[in-house]
């Protein structure tokens, strides 16, 4: 198999190992290292996830959401929410006032 799944897990556990180590070293998430290491983590999750599902058709049980993904979801509650434009719901107000 091209694509081992064992192999792939390694790599992945040996990123957060990496990941760890330069959170750890630098205490900034915009180091340089950190920035690195988190790149190669993601890049590593995705191999394992993909080998995962190749080599048994078994997804990771994790939803992964890309900052693009947060700004639609934020639009979309806006639009949705009358509360947001100030409003109040009949259901929310304090019958003591």
């Amino acid at each position: 198999m091209a694509n081992d799944p064992r192999a792939a897990l390694d790599r992945l556990i040996a990123a957060f190992e990496a990941h760890y180590d330069a959170v750890a070293a630098a205490q900034d998430s915009d180091a340089p290292a950190v920035v690195a290491a988190a790149n190669t983590l993601m890049d590593a999750f995705d191999t394992y996830d993909d080998a995962l599902f190749t080599g048994f058709g078994v997804d990771t049980p994790f939803d992964i959401y890309s900052e693009d993904d947060d700004e639609d979801d934020d639009e979309e509650y806006e639009d949705d929410d009358p509360l947001a434009e100030g409003e109040l719901d009949d259901e929310f107000v304090d019958e003591e006032e």
